[in-house]
């Protein structure tokens, strides 16, 4: 039988393979050298805790994927108590027994384990899906509208700072009977404390204000200072020297009690603004003094001042 041209070998197309070598070849010295750099590399890292976080949630996922193996003691004591894989726990026949364990929810963060339901809550009361009355319909506000809310609180804060400001000038003006008494403090430092002879109530109620809230001051300062000294205070030592803030302190004497002032209420209720503005207008007609050219003018035509507000003075 003579072979046809197709059953005759392509000796032209034929694929040669290049002859399998069986010994490896030998690493080179570079090739050596760049695998030792790569180890000790390898040897030197130090992973970050966003690495570490994830090599520990993928082991953490691998082992809650894994079966309990027959040869862990808890599962030789499951079975011994009747368990058998693909069964439920507990008493038999119950079809709602769970066959699997409970799926573990690992918390991220370090709030407490109500805080995500209460931001959840919150947030459909500002969104108005939740929540009764007007807490339901509240709205979401705007970033246009807390730049102007922050805008507002952080003027009202500066103008009542300067209402103290003004309130200091005015007692430096009228208060004739103010003493000013000097003291050590626990560190040996100098310190100033202003009292007044009159009667609270018959100071300027412009500035009642800052005598009203150094009385306060003084009262707790003596009041921790007193409370400090009563833990070894002999409760039968009778002190001849004691004046009456000392015996209300240890308790000897019946503490006055401190009487209310309506009118300084009323004036404190104002805005920053509005009693602001009363106190410079007052120290302009009585005392001759800009409080924003921080000047005393020799007379009522008080010639140099820009004008009566802080605007005009630039």
């Amino acid at each position: 039988m003579v072979p046809s041209v197709d059953d005759e070998d392509d000796y032209m197309s034929m694929a040669i393979p290049e002859p399998s070598s069986t010994f490896a070849q030998p690493e080179t010295s570079v090739q050596r050298r760049a695998r030792k750099t790569r180890e000790a590399e390898a040897r030197a890292h130090q992973p970050s805790k966003a690495e570490l976080a994830r090599q520990a949630e993928s082991v953490r996922d691998a082992a809650l994927h894994t079966s309990l193996p027959t040869t862990s003691k808890g599962y030789q004591m499951m079975a011994r108590l009747g368990f058998k894989p693909g069964s439920a726990l507990g008493k038999e026949g119950n079809q709602h027994a769970r066959t699997e364990p409970l799926g573990v929810v690992v918390k991220e963060g370090r709030a407490g384990v109500g805080m995500d339901g209460e931001k959840k809550r919150k947030f459909r009361e500002e969104v108005g899906e939740g929540g009764a009355g007007d807490e339901g319909n509240k709205k979401r506000e705007t970033q246009g509208e807390f730049r102007e809310r922050q805008g507002r609180e952080r003027e009202e804060k500066r103008i009542e700072g300067m209402c103290w400001g003004a309130m200091k000038v005015l007692e430096g003006l009228e208060g004739e009977d103010t003493l000013i008494h000097k003291g050590a403090s626990k560190d040996g430092t100098t310190v100033e404390t202003t009292t007044t002879t009159k009667p609270t109530k018959r100071v300027n109620v412009l500035w009642r204000g800052l005598v009203r809230d150094r009385q306060m001051k003084e009262t707790e300062r003596r009041m921790r200072y007193d409370l400090h000294q009563s833990l070894s205070r002999n409760a039968a030592y009778d002190d001849p020297d004691e004046d009456k803030q000392d015996r209300q302190a240890w308790g000897d004497e019946e503490e006055e009690v401190e009487e209310e002032d309506p009118e300084l209420e009323e004036f404190s209720a104002l805005e920053p603004a509005e009693r602001l503005r009363r106190m410079t207008e007052y120290l302009r007609e009585e005392w001759r003094y800009c409080f924003w050219c921080k000047f005393q003018y020799p007379d009522q035509e008080m010639e140099g001042c820009p004008g009566l507000t802080e605007d005009e003075h630039g």
